[in-house]
């Protein structure tokens, strides 16, 4: 009994976690669709890259830890942050910009 406790204890904290991952990344999103660049990491320039760095360690940080509950849950990796981070990275001068990828985000978890 001691056990399923502690597992619904475990899995209400994945849930809460998961909840303050996909609020966050919304949050930022908002921002990138307003027109700041360093989200998805298309430039190099190194301001625009240390602008977004503490997002995206407070995001990777939620990632992990929901990670690790979903892993002693026995539940596969969570799909809203490695979805995020396949996105992310230099892209071919074609593809739309930060902000229109922010919106397709936007519209896509709305």
């Amino acid at each position: 009994m001691a056990k399923a406790d502690r597992l619904a204890r475990l899995d209400d904290r994945r849930i809460e976690l998961e909840t303050d991952y996909r609020e966050a990344l919304i949050a930022v999103l908002r921002v990138t669709a307003a027109g700041k660049w360093g989200l998805f990491g298309h430039t190099s320039d190194r301001g625009t890259r240390a602008a977004a760095a503490p997002i995206l360690a407070e995001l990777a940080e939620i990632g992990e830890t929901i990670d690790k509950a979903r892993a002693q849950l026995g539940m596969p990796p969570f799909a809203l942050q490695q979805e995020f981070l396949a996105s992310r990275g230099r892209v071919s001068p074609q593809a739309p910009g930060e902000p229109k990828q922010a919106q397709a985000w936007l519209d896509r978890l709305a």
